[in-house]
């Protein structure tokens, strides 16, 4: 930390996503002046969602990056600190935690919050990244339900492809699956690789990889290819699903908090609570069951309770 400038506040906030900014708005209203820096993607995953129509309160639905904005507002009228910036290390020693800031600034902090959030794993196509929000989703959960009564496709072989491959069966006409390997190399487990074969509406597609996603401005079709005979074909479907994974922004807190192999921070059952103490973490960067933006929001919410019960036993006025 030498020749870099300190600035001491009493509880920072990383990430700007629901938990974030949730997590902000309880902090404010509990006097402990949250500092929240919104990271590289300011509202997270959620500027990347078009249409929002499964969260409580908004009964027409509401298009993910102003509902973010929503957020992000109430959380400043309620006297969070709400910066620019990117969290570029850690050094949670405690009592007092230091994070650095965008590599030339430490902010040194009584507790912290950690709501870095995931990233979706893509498959890395042009026109993946252009259909993005316009049918290619990473999430069937969230969208699935816009494509009610259409055929779909999705890529992945784990437990989440198939758990979505079978939550888009009870919407979608047909789901047509894609898997890199064949039956055998497929990560799912045993009881979920059964419950996809026996779907009468789902077709698995072994040895194959995506080509290409096609349409202009709304997802028409997918182009994939045959490993084993290189043959290609295209399939007329009206949303492309990526399951493939996620990947938890906790890079810089490795060596510090207790992670699973996945990289996922690992909090006390019931609680925000990490190993170190005055450090908690909410969001979808500690939770890869339900990655909802409610109960994303959720967790906000009690990693400030949490934090302010810690603040008020350790640093009583």
């Amino acid at each position: 930390m030498d020749n870099q400038v300190t600035e001491k506040v009493h509880c920072l906030i990383i990430g700007s996503g629901p938990a974030g900014y949730t997590a902000a708005i309880y902090a404010a209203r509990a006097n402990l002046k949250p500092v929240l820096y919104q990271g590289i993607q300011p509202g997270g995953q959620l500027t990347i969602t078009t249409d929002v129509e499964n969260y409580p309160g908004y009964p027409d639905g509401i298009q993910g990056p102003e509902m973010m904005v929503h957020f992000e507002k109430q959380a400043v009228r309620m006297g969070a600190d709400i910066r620019y910036g990117l969290a570029t290390r850690a050094e949670l020693k405690g009592p007092k935690h230091q994070i650095e800031i965008d590599e030339e600034k430490w902010i040194e902090a009584d507790c912290v919050i950690i709501a870095t959030g995931a990233s979706a794993k893509w498959l890395g196509l042009e026109s993946e990244q252009r259909l993005n929000g316009h049918g290619v989703s990473a999430c069937a959960v969230c969208d699935g339900f816009f494509f009610k009564n259409k055929e779909v496709a999705i890529i992945g072989a784990g437990d989440t492809a198939c758990e979505e491959a079978l939550y888009l069966s009870k919407l979608c006409t047909k789901v047509h699956m894609i898997v890199r390997k064949d039956e055998h190399g497929m990560r799912a487990s045993k009881v979920m690789q059964d419950r996809v074969k026996n779907t009468a509406n789902i077709q698995i597609y072994w040895n194959s990889i995506t080509k290409e996603v096609l349409g202009e401005n709304t997802v028409e079709g997918v182009k994939i290819m045959d490993t084993q005979t290189n043959v290609e074909k295209i399939i007329p479907i009206s949303a492309f699903f990526v399951a493939i994974g996620h990947t938890p922004n906790s890079e810089i807190f490795k060596g510090w908090l207790n992670m699973d192999d996945a990289g996922y921070i690992l909090t006390t059952p019931g609680t925000s609570k990490t190993n170190i103490e005055g450090v908690f973490a909410a969001g979808d960067v500690q939770d890869k069951t339900y990655r909802q933006a409610v109960t994303a929001a959720g967790s906000g919410c009690m990693a400030a309770l949490d934090a302010e019960r810690y603040l008020s036993e350790k640093f009583p006025e």
